[in-house]
């Protein structure tokens, strides 16, 4: 039989996905598995989003156009213009979520063999899409006892080389929750123009931004306008995960003309996904303010608990709804996965509080449903290791994802701090 090319033996497993056999086998058990390993909004679709689609009125499913619907990105330059983006609806392209975006990116500004310069901890796929385009990453470190602030430009210079393409950065962060401050973006900014750089910001968290800071795109940063590429998606904003829409933004037209030939190839985005997408951009701004509200709320709550638990630190993020936490263990993934294997917890035989009363904005209707037997609890996480390009470092670190309601984050705060205290006898031996 012949075997897989050296490219697709190289591509890394994902650090959010890898482990979700031993969770599906843990629920199979009868183990509730608190799922903060994955940023998967549990907050509702826009009831607009969901009218758009029950109330469709169509014979025929067809293809779109390949850069994209022409009212949804007429809509998106108004969405954009509220953060002071001034934009024509041609300098925005429309593809299969985030992640078609920043692969079109790769395979029309890059050759193999180009250098990408990433932050690390930095988003896993950045790493998988990167290899699959055959570019090397370069990456520069943020520490967590910085709280994953940009590291120096002196870090950055002497990563660059002659063959060095581009920087790549997520604003507010993926993995770390860090939010750039315009001071840090200037750093960026005068590193992309003075070696005369691409500059990739991905900015699909813009609208989960707590410190009350101002958010600064790259698409505002005077002097590189040609140089910025945007990727953006509609998934976190709008709990849309599931529409596979997202966006390249860009004002350089070789780019734009470029992708576009990666798009005419795949054809078009998916249809029905661009018409929820539109019906969410206007009269949603409530639905908006209360799912900024409900995160804010939750990361307060799930921060503070994670730093109570003995020999847990994570910062406090200033923005989307993760956060990388140290935790005292030698192999985070090795106790990831115990988690999801050995372990269950139930507390004298206690079933979780039902509601636990709290509820997100009124926008869940009726009561929640009644939780199956189950024979104990455990939680599931992503190792941390999996988010650096440099595989020494992240190794008693995790991500985790404050997606879920209030009760259930208590829940597995109490769980987390059980199985710390079970897995401390298991690697003394005992």
């Amino acid at each position: 039989m012949p075997g897989i090319s050296r490219r697709g033996a190289s591509l890394p497993a994902s650090p959010i996905r890898k482990l979700a056999p031993y969770a599906e086998s843990a629920i199979q058990r009868g183990v509730k598995v608190y799922h903060l390993n994955i940023g998967q909004p549990d907050l509702p679709t826009p009831e607009k989003a969901l009218d758009a689609i029950r109330t469709l009125d169509r014979r025929t499913l067809e293809y779109s156009p390949s850069n994209g619907i022409r009212s949804l990105r007429d809509k998106l330059t108004g969405y954009y213009s509220r953060f002071g983006i001034n934009l024509s609806q041609d300098e925005i392209i429309v593809t299969s979520g985030g992640s078609e975006a920043l692969l079109a990116t790769f395979l029309t500004c890059f050759d193999p063999g180009d250098e990408v310069i990433i932050t690390e901890p930095g988003y896993a796929n950045y790493l998988s899409f990167a290899k699959a385009a055959g570019l090397v990453v370069k990456a520069v470190t943020s520490r967590i006892e910085d709280g994953f602030a940009l590291p120096s430009a002196a870090d950055f210079e002497t990563a660059i080389t002659d063959k060095t393409r581009a920087i790549l950065i997520c604003n507010p962060n993926n993995p770390t929750g860090h939010l750039y401050s315009p001071e840090e973006l200037f750093q960026i900014r005068d590193l992309v123009r003075d070696h005369n750089l691409f500059l990739i910001s991905d900015e699909v968290y813009r609208e989960f931004v707590y410190n009350g800071k101002p958010y600064v795109s790259a698409l505002t940063l005077f002097g590189i306008e040609e140089n910025v590429i945007v990727v953006d998606s509609v998934s976190k904003r709008y709990s849309e995960c599931g529409i596979r829409v997202g966006m390249v933004v860009t004002r350089n037209k070789e780019i734009l003309e470029g992708i576009m030939h990666f798009c005419q190839s795949r054809l078009s985005p998916p249809l029905l996904g661009q018409i929820a997408a539109e019906a969410s951009i206007e009269g949603t701004e409530l639905y908006s303010e209360e799912c900024f509200n409900e995160y804010k709320a939750r990361r307060d709550f799930f921060i503070e608990g994670l730093n109570k638990i003995p020999g847990v630190y994570s910062p406090l993020p200033e923005g989307a709804f993760y956060t990388v936490a140290s935790l005292p263990v030698k192999n985070a993934e090795d106790f990831c996965r115990w988690c999801l294997t050995d372990f269950c917890w139930k507390e004298n035989g206690e079933e979780p509080e039902e509601n636990g009363g709290i509820r997100f904005g009124g926008l869940i209707p009726g009561p929640e449903k009644k939780e199956p037997e189950f024979i104990g609890e455990t939680v599931m996480m992503a190792p941390a290791a999996g988010f650096y390009a440099n595989k020494e470092l992240g190794a008693n670190q995790v991500r985790m994802a404050y997606v879920l309601k209030r009760e259930d984050l208590a829940r597995a705060l109490k769980v987390l701090e059980k199985a710390l205290e079970a897995y401390r006898k298991v690697e003394a031996g005992e």
